[in-house]
C-alpha cells in the first residue's frame, strides 16, 4: 500500500518539479556544452544496481560514457569525495543546484518506477557501504533507498560517515509513520535553507 502511495505521490511531485528540472537542465546544457543528465551507479534495494539519475553539476572532470541523452558515471568513491569548496563544482549555478538539491529532483522518476522511496537511506556506492558500513550494509540494503533520509535532515554533509551509519540504522530499525512524516516535513525547510551542504 505504501509503495503504491509513494509512486502516486512521486508522480505528482515530479509533475510539480518538472518546470524547475527542465529550466535548470537547459541552463546546465548551455553552461557545460554537455548533456545535463548524468546517472551515477549506486547500490539499490537488496543490492541491485541503481543508475541514479541526477542533473549535472560538475563538468569537464567526470569519467563516463554517454548512451543516448544520459552520461553514465561509475565512480567507486561516489559521495565520499565530496568536500566543502569542491573544485569540481566551479560554477555558481551548479553550486546553487547542489545547495538546494535541485540536482536530485530527477530521482523522483526512480520513486515513480518503484526503485526508490521518498524517504529512506540515501543510495551509496558499493565501496562506501563496504568501507563505512561494514557488516551493517546488508541491513541498510533491506529497505529501498530514499530521496531523503534521516541524516539529510540531521546535518546533511556536515555529518561523518559514522554518524550517517548510526542514523541510517536508526531509520531501518525504528521506522514508522511518525518518523516517516517527521523526515518528510523537515526535508523542505532543510532543502530551501541549504545550510548544511555545499
Amino acid at each position: 500500500m505504501l509503495d503504491a502511495c509513494e509512486r502516486v505521490a512521486g508522480a505528482f511531485l515530479l509533475l510539480l518539479a518538472l518546470p524547475v528540472i527542465l529550466s535548470s537542465a537547459l541552463v546546465v546544457r548551455v553552461l557545460s556544452g554537455r548533456s545535463p543528465w548524468i546517472a551515477h551507479r549506486r547500490m539499490g534495494w537488496q543490492g541491485a544496481d541503481l543508475w541514479m539519475l541526477k542533473l549535472r553539476t560538475m563538468w569537464g572532470t567526470e569519467p563516463g560514457g554517454t548512451a543516448g541523452w544520459v552520461e553514465y558515471i561509475d565512480d567507486a568513491e561516489g559521495p565520499a569525495r565530496k568536500r566543502a569548496g569542491d573544485p569540481r563544482v566551479a560554477n555558481r549555478f551548479a553550486r546553487f543546484c547542489r545547495r538546494h538539491s535541485i540536482d536530485e529532483l530527477p530521482q523522483l522518476w526512480h520513486v515513480v518506477a518503484g526503485e526508490m522511496s521518498l524517504i529512506g537511506p540515501r543510495p551509496m556506492t558499493l565501496t562506501e557501504l563496504r568501507r563505512y558500513y561494514g557488516e551493517d550494509a546488508a541491513e541498510i540494503l533491506r529497505v529501498k533507498p530514499g530521496l531523503a533520509g534521516l541524516w539529510q535532515v540531521s546535518g546533511r554533509n556536515r555529518l561523518t560517515y559514522e554518524e550517517r551509519r548510526r542514523l541510517d540504522l536508526k531509520f531501518v530499525r525504528e521506522a514508522g509513520p511518525g518518523m516517516y512524516l517527521t523526515i518528510l516535513l523537515r526535508t523542505l525547510p532543510e532543502v530551501l535553507g541549504g545550510e548544511n551542504t555545499w
